[in-house]
Protein backbone atom coordinates (compact mmCIF):
# COMPACT_ATOMS: atom_id res chain seq x y z
CA UNK A 1 0.00 0.00 0.00
CA UNK A 2 3.09 2.45 0.66
CA UNK A 3 4.24 2.18 -2.99
CA UNK A 4 0.34 2.58 -4.31
CA UNK A 5 0.11 6.04 -1.79
CA UNK A 6 3.84 7.48 -3.26
CA UNK A 7 2.31 6.84 -7.07
CA UNK A 8 -0.91 8.15 -6.15
CA UNK A 9 1.35 11.06 -4.98
CA UNK A 10 3.49 11.85 -7.34
CA UNK A 11 0.58 11.77 -9.91
CA UNK A 12 -1.03 14.38 -8.07
CA UNK A 13 1.86 16.53 -7.77
CA UNK A 14 2.14 16.94 -11.58
CA UNK A 15 2.13 20.63 -12.82
CA UNK A 16 -0.92 20.69 -15.79
CA UNK A 17 2.57 21.40 -18.31
CA UNK A 18 3.65 18.13 -17.15
CA UNK A 19 0.69 16.13 -16.73
CA UNK A 20 -0.81 17.37 -20.39
CA UNK A 21 2.98 15.73 -21.94
CA UNK A 22 2.29 12.65 -20.01
CA UNK A 23 -0.82 12.57 -21.86
CA UNK A 24 0.40 13.29 -25.08
CA UNK A 25 3.41 10.57 -24.58
CA UNK A 26 0.60 8.07 -23.42
CA UNK A 27 -1.48 8.33 -26.41
CA UNK A 28 2.16 8.62 -29.05
CA UNK A 29 2.67 5.27 -26.97
CA UNK A 30 -0.71 3.29 -27.52
CA UNK A 31 -0.64 4.68 -31.03
CA UNK A 32 2.79 3.10 -32.17
CA UNK A 33 1.42 0.15 -30.32
CA UNK A 34 -2.03 -0.66 -31.27
CA UNK A 35 -2.42 2.11 -34.30
CA UNK A 36 -5.37 4.28 -34.83
CA UNK A 37 -7.86 1.81 -34.01
CA UNK A 38 -6.71 1.49 -31.04
CA UNK A 39 -6.36 4.79 -29.08
CA UNK A 40 -8.43 4.84 -26.50
CA UNK A 41 -8.92 8.02 -24.36
CA UNK A 42 -9.82 6.26 -21.46
CA UNK A 43 -7.25 4.07 -21.54
CA UNK A 44 -4.66 6.92 -22.17
CA UNK A 45 -5.70 8.64 -18.54
CA UNK A 46 -5.51 5.37 -16.93
CA UNK A 47 -2.33 5.32 -17.77
CA UNK A 48 -1.40 8.86 -16.44
CA UNK A 49 -3.72 8.08 -13.65
CA UNK A 50 -6.07 10.86 -14.46
CA UNK A 51 -10.05 10.80 -14.91
CA UNK A 52 -11.20 11.45 -18.30
CA UNK A 53 -12.63 14.67 -17.69
CA UNK A 54 -9.01 15.75 -17.03
CA UNK A 55 -7.57 14.70 -20.27
CA UNK A 56 -10.57 16.33 -21.75
CA UNK A 57 -9.32 19.26 -19.85
CA UNK A 58 -5.99 19.53 -21.73
CA UNK A 59 -7.38 18.18 -25.19
CA UNK A 60 -11.43 18.57 -25.35
CA UNK A 61 -11.39 16.43 -28.34
CA UNK A 62 -9.61 13.57 -29.57
CA UNK A 63 -8.82 15.38 -32.24
CA UNK A 64 -6.57 17.59 -30.59
CA UNK A 65 -5.12 15.05 -28.56
CA UNK A 66 -4.00 13.64 -32.19
CA UNK A 67 -2.84 16.71 -33.80
CA UNK A 68 -0.57 17.04 -30.67
CA UNK A 69 0.85 13.21 -31.25
CA UNK A 70 1.18 14.45 -34.69
CA UNK A 71 3.26 17.25 -33.22
CA UNK A 72 5.55 15.18 -31.12
CA UNK A 73 6.37 13.02 -34.05
CA UNK A 74 7.66 15.42 -36.55
CA UNK A 75 9.15 17.25 -33.76
CA UNK A 76 11.60 14.11 -33.25
CA UNK A 77 12.06 13.47 -36.99
CA UNK A 78 13.13 17.33 -37.70
CA UNK A 79 15.44 17.11 -34.64
CA UNK A 80 17.96 15.41 -37.18
CA UNK A 81 18.26 18.58 -38.84
CA UNK A 82 20.64 20.19 -37.03
CA UNK A 83 21.17 23.59 -38.86
CA UNK A 84 24.74 23.28 -37.31
CA UNK A 85 28.02 22.44 -39.72
CA UNK A 86 28.91 22.62 -43.50
CA UNK A 87 25.52 21.74 -45.87
CA UNK A 88 27.37 18.05 -46.10
CA UNK A 89 27.84 17.49 -42.59
CA UNK A 90 24.09 18.71 -42.16
CA UNK A 91 22.84 16.20 -44.95
CA UNK A 92 25.46 13.18 -43.30
CA UNK A 93 23.84 14.56 -39.46
CA UNK A 94 20.29 13.92 -41.07
CA UNK A 95 21.10 10.22 -42.43
CA UNK A 96 22.39 9.48 -39.14
CA UNK A 97 20.16 11.35 -37.21
CA UNK A 98 17.46 9.04 -38.60
CA UNK A 99 19.47 5.55 -38.54
CA UNK A 100 19.36 6.68 -35.04
CA UNK A 101 16.58 7.46 -34.54
CA UNK A 102 15.27 4.23 -36.15
CA UNK A 103 17.32 1.87 -33.33
CA UNK A 104 16.55 4.08 -30.53
CA UNK A 105 13.00 5.05 -31.01
CA UNK A 106 11.47 2.37 -33.29
CA UNK A 107 8.21 3.87 -32.02
CA UNK A 108 8.56 6.45 -34.00
CA UNK A 109 8.27 5.00 -37.05
CA UNK A 110 5.25 3.48 -36.31
CA UNK A 111 3.69 6.56 -35.74
CA UNK A 112 5.29 8.10 -38.81
CA UNK A 113 3.47 5.07 -40.42
CA UNK A 114 0.21 5.48 -39.04
CA UNK A 115 -0.26 8.66 -39.72
CA UNK A 116 1.09 8.43 -43.23
CA UNK A 117 -1.62 6.04 -44.00
CA UNK A 118 -4.23 7.76 -41.92
CA UNK A 119 -3.57 10.81 -43.94
CA UNK A 120 -5.41 10.18 -47.25
CA UNK A 121 -8.90 9.79 -45.01
CA UNK A 122 -8.53 12.80 -42.31
CA UNK A 123 -7.78 16.20 -43.90
CA UNK A 124 -6.53 17.80 -40.91
CA UNK A 125 -3.10 15.33 -40.56
CA UNK A 126 -2.41 15.57 -44.27
CA UNK A 127 -2.49 19.33 -44.18
CA UNK A 128 -0.30 18.91 -41.36
CA UNK A 129 2.12 16.24 -43.03
CA UNK A 130 1.91 18.09 -46.09
CA UNK A 131 3.48 21.25 -44.65
CA UNK A 132 6.19 19.38 -42.96
CA UNK A 133 7.09 17.69 -46.35
CA UNK A 134 7.04 20.76 -48.06
CA UNK A 135 9.57 21.82 -45.51
CA UNK A 136 11.24 19.38 -45.16
CA UNK A 137 11.94 18.92 -48.90
CA UNK A 138 12.75 22.74 -49.26
CA UNK A 139 15.26 22.37 -46.52
CA UNK A 140 17.28 19.83 -48.38
CA UNK A 141 16.91 20.67 -51.66
CA UNK A 142 18.78 24.04 -50.45
CA UNK A 143 21.43 22.08 -48.29
CA UNK A 144 22.14 20.11 -51.63
CA UNK A 145 22.36 23.14 -54.29
CA UNK A 146 25.03 24.53 -51.15
CA UNK A 147 26.86 21.01 -51.18
CA UNK A 148 27.19 20.89 -54.95
CA UNK A 149 27.98 24.73 -54.91
CA UNK A 150 30.96 24.13 -52.21
CA UNK A 151 31.79 20.53 -54.44
CA UNK A 152 31.12 18.25 -51.51
CA UNK A 153 28.59 15.97 -53.99
CA UNK A 154 28.31 14.94 -57.54
CA UNK A 155 27.92 18.00 -59.77
CA UNK A 156 25.52 16.52 -61.53
CA UNK A 157 22.80 16.52 -58.66
CA UNK A 158 19.82 18.43 -59.43
CA UNK A 159 18.59 19.26 -55.72
CA UNK A 160 15.32 19.55 -56.06
CA UNK A 161 14.80 16.49 -57.61
CA UNK A 162 17.24 14.51 -55.20
CA UNK A 163 15.41 16.34 -51.92
CA UNK A 164 11.77 14.73 -53.84
CA UNK A 165 13.89 10.84 -54.21
CA UNK A 166 15.21 11.42 -50.28
CA UNK A 167 11.60 12.53 -48.86
CA UNK A 168 9.58 9.58 -50.82
CA UNK A 169 12.48 7.06 -49.88
CA UNK A 170 12.88 8.16 -46.59
CA UNK A 171 8.82 7.96 -45.82
CA UNK A 172 8.68 4.56 -47.70
CA UNK A 173 10.63 3.15 -45.38
CA UNK A 174 8.61 3.42 -42.54
CA UNK A 175 6.05 2.16 -44.95
CA UNK A 176 6.95 -1.44 -45.07
CA UNK A 177 5.65 -3.81 -43.27
CA UNK A 178 7.73 -4.19 -39.63
CA UNK A 179 9.77 -1.60 -40.80
CA UNK A 180 9.78 0.10 -37.46
CA UNK A 181 11.51 -3.17 -36.10
CA UNK A 182 14.30 -3.88 -38.79
CA UNK A 183 16.14 -0.50 -39.01
CA UNK A 184 18.67 -2.40 -40.82
CA UNK A 185 15.86 -1.80 -43.51
CA UNK A 186 16.27 1.66 -43.28
CA UNK A 187 20.14 1.75 -43.59
CA UNK A 188 20.37 -0.14 -46.64
CA UNK A 189 18.22 3.43 -48.25
CA UNK A 190 20.41 5.50 -46.44
CA UNK A 191 23.54 3.55 -47.35
CA UNK A 192 21.84 3.89 -51.08
CA UNK A 193 21.31 7.32 -50.78
CA UNK A 194 24.56 8.65 -49.46
CA UNK A 195 26.38 6.32 -52.58
CA UNK A 196 23.95 8.21 -54.79
CA UNK A 197 25.14 11.44 -53.56
CA UNK A 198 28.47 10.89 -53.59
CA UNK A 199 28.82 12.30 -50.19
CA UNK A 200 32.41 13.00 -49.28
CA UNK A 201 34.70 14.45 -46.61
CA UNK A 202 36.38 18.01 -46.98
CA UNK A 203 39.45 16.99 -49.48
CA UNK A 204 42.52 16.27 -47.66
CA UNK A 205 45.07 18.84 -47.62
CA UNK A 206 48.15 17.82 -49.95
CA UNK A 207 51.35 16.42 -48.26
CA UNK A 208 54.69 18.23 -48.44
CA UNK A 209 57.45 15.85 -49.37
CA UNK A 210 60.16 15.79 -47.00
CA UNK A 211 63.86 16.52 -48.38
Amino acid sequence: MPEARTSEKRRSSRTPESKREALLLAAYAQLAEHGFEGLRTREIAGVVGVNIATLHYYFPHKQDLVRSVVGHAMARFRSTLTGSGSPAEQLRGHFEGVRQLSRKEPELFAVMGELALRAPRDSAIASILRKTDDAWHETLAKLLRQARDEGAIEESIDPEGMAALIVAALKGSYLLPGASAQPERLDQTLRQLERSLGLRRSAPRPQTRRR
